[in-house]
């Protein structure tokens, strides 16, 4: 009779969970390290306090929405997908809604259902809220802290990386995996709001747009561009747009970088004109700023009176054809310069984290030492902004919780 493996999970967030649940589904005696003093502390503030779980797509277009590294997940996208993810979910009792853009979320609207999903799929494991300091080989296993009473077989590092540290991830997880021999490719910030120096971004602080496009271009080469939401802040700009340009430009110096915002992305220029003609010749006898409500949000007035050059209080009938022709142009293409992230700390998720290279993508065990597996964001891979990084972290933690359990 085959012993019981025993197995450590460090971390106690979505890979973490995911990864101590399947293994012990599988037979292990499983232990989750989680120092603070709940488990899921970050799946609760995702999506807003939602949690956007994962996204209903397919696998070739999940792998699209991957910047970094995507071929590195094949094997686990295969093992657990986005629709097995959702079939779990729903076999622990959560009822779960499509969004727009296929994102997932569930009926509640509460983060906390997914957390407690989450609890109830770990049942059989032990949790230590203890925080780890060192994972050593030992007789052929591990020692946890130098503790002669943390003995396991196995070990799967999930401690997320270095965004929301107070939610946990602190980065202790890099430390530990460099002390075992893994390279770590530099920490940069993810899904984070970007910084601008303008004026207007005050101006319009909290302000939300839906359904504009934006690019963003160094020197008049485009570097990224998208559509759907933003937000304007008293920094620069958020929003999921804002987010996943930033995870497309991670580590770039954003230097002579500007944000275009197209404010009627879905009128071409010329019908735009025709519509600012048909306002103006509604509009001709009131001043330029009142005339505006009809085109903007009362929020972004003052901004488009200050970048346009026209005077607020010019009659409407006395505006010439080229300040038209300027209005038209900042509508169709507002400019905002950028000028850097904001720190990791506010980040979504982290950048960077051990080399895939070191990683078996088909089992998630660690190349350089053996029953050593690693799972979730402390692997360089991440995604845009809509449900895959979560779906990134239980994709691997199954894997590797699979893994651990069954080799």
């Amino acid at each position: 009779m085959n012993e019981i493996t025993k197995i450590a999970v460090i971390g106690g967030g979505a890979a973490g969970l995911m990864a101590a649940g399947t293994a012990t589904r599988c037979g292990a005696d499983v232990t989750i390290f989680e120092h603070m003093e709940y488990v899921g502390r970050k799946i609760g503030i995702t999506g807003k306090g939602r949690c956007n779980l994962t996204n209903a797509c397919t696998l070739q277009e999940f792998m699209e929405n991957v910047p970094r590294n995507p071929r590195f997940l094949y094997a686990a996208l295969t093992a657990l997908g986005p629709d097995n993810t959702m079939q779990l979910f729903e076999e622990l009792g959560v009822k779960l809604k499509v969004e727009r853009a296929r994102r997932v979320f569930p009926e509640s609207d509460k983060a906390a259902t997914i957390v407690n999903a989450l609890r109830k799929y770990v049942a059989d494991a032990k949790i230590l809220h203890k925080k780890v300091t060192s994972v050593l080989p030992f007789e052929g296993g591990f020692k946890i802290n130098n503790d002669p009473s943390l003995v396991f077989d196995k070990v799967i590092l999930a401690t997320g990386g270095r965004s929301y540290p107070r939610t946990g991830s602190d980065g202790s997880g890099h430390r530990i995996a460099r002390k075992l021999g893994h390279t770590v490719t530099p920490i940069l910030a993810s899904l984070v709001p970007m910084e601008s120096p303008s004026d207007h971004c005050k101006r319009m602080q909290g302000l939300s747009l839906k359904n504009v496009s934006i690019r963003i271009e160094r020197d008049g080469k485009p570097l990224y561009s998208d559509f759907g939401e933003m937000l304007f802040t008293h920094f620069g700009v958020s929003g999921p747009m804002i987010l996943s340009a930033s995870a497309h430009l991670a580590g770039e110096d954003l230097t002579n970088v500007t944000l275009y915002i197209d404010w009627k992305s879905a009128l071409d220029e010329k019908t735009l004109d025709e519509r600012l003609i048909t306002v103006f010749e509604k509009e001709s006898n009131r001043d330029f700023v009142n005339a505006l409500g009809s085109l903007l949000p009362s929020a972004a007035i003052e901004s488009f009176i200050l970048a346009s050059d026209i005077p607020a209080h010019k009659k409407v009938r006395e505006i010439t054809k080229e300040e038209r022709k300027r209005l038209l142009n900042l509508l169709k293409s507002f400019p905002i310069p950028l000028s850097g992230f904001r720190p990791i700390e506010e980040a979504i998720v982290t950048r960077g984290g051990v080399e895939v290279k070191e990683i078996s993508p088909k089992t998630m065990e660690s190349k350089i030492l053996p029953g050593l597996y690693l799972a979730g964001e402390i692997i360089d891979v991440d995604a845009y902004t809509g449900g895959y990084n979560l779906q990134i972290a239980f994709s691997t933690g199954y894997l590797a919780g699979k893994s651990a359990a069954e080799y």
